[in-house]
């Protein structure tokens, strides 16, 4: 898990914490933090629609989140997560599709999915490995993964 970056707030979820990170208006980055960070006691308007928004998907693995959320990252990382954006909740797909539908190397598409400073909003986490879960965040054990299975049985609710 990802820790200590200036956050603009810390909110709870189900299984972890999770650090939110602004610039103006637009959500740039969300981090998963250790279950026992301390969660933010004030909350601007653009912590409160997140904090919304989350809790939307925690109770419906379906929802769509309407908030304002700029990824920054290379064109190739950029190409690979507005494809992400169109995986529906519990039908995950392999790296290896994702990567023939891309015209690009699995690897790479697993490379990008590992920068993804959105995750939930861009479900990195529905693009596993042909033959098990595939990594999370860079690392192939651990909470990351645990996150990853989590995010993945929610999911499973939304079919």
């Amino acid at each position: 898990m990802v820790f200590m970056h200036a956050y603009d707030a810390i909110l709870s979820a189900p299984m972890c914490c999770l650090g939110a990170g602004f610039t103006g208006d637009a959500l740039t980055r969300l981090d998963f933090l250790p279950v026992d960070t301390p969660v933010s006691a004030r909350r601007d308007s653009r912590v409160r629609q997140l904090a919304r928004e989350l809790d939307a998907y925690w109770n419906d693995p379906a929802h769509v989140f309407d908030l304002l959320f700029v990824p920054q990252g290379t064109p190739f990382q950029l190409r690979v997560w507005h494809a992400l954006l169109g995986i529906p909740p519990g039908q995950p797909t392999t790296y290896g599709a994702l990567a023939k539908r891309l015209g690009t190397a699995a690897r790479a598409v697993g490379q990008a999915c590992g920068s993804n400073p959105l995750p939930i909003l861009i479900p990195c986490h529905r693009v596993v490995a042909a033959h098990g879960l595939g990594g999370f965040m860079h690392s192939s054990g651990g909470a990351p993964l645990d996150v990853k299975t989590w995010l993945l049985v929610h999911e499973r609710r939304a079919d």
